[in-house]
């Protein structure tokens, strides 16, 4: 999936979390790579205008359909938090 403007615009604006990524590669991140990182790095505001950006459902089912490898990429208070939070309200 191609990030749209805004998405593109957010991730310019956190850049700083997606250190590891060449600057002429983030803003075509995938939105696996984009959950994790704000998930596990970003602030609730942050985590707030990802859901604005992408949707509740659409990080909750990014999020879920991860696999194994991915899910350990998450720290497990994280991975904890949000699969409790996704369940009840996505």
């Amino acid at each position: 999936m191609q990030n749209t403007p805004e998405i593109k615009q957010f991730i310019a604006e956190n850049a700083d979390l997606f250190w590891y990524i060449p600057e002429n590669e983030k803003q075509n991140i995938s939105h696996e790579v984009l959950v994790e990182f704000i998930l596990n790095y970003g602030d609730m505001a942050q985590i707030k205008q990802l859901f604005r950006l992408i949707g509740l459902k659409t990080a909750a089912s990014v999020f879920f359909s991860m696999k194994d490898r991915k899910i350990g990429n998450f720290y497990p208070e994280i991975h904890n938090f949000f699969s409790l939070y996704f369940k009840r309200h996505a």
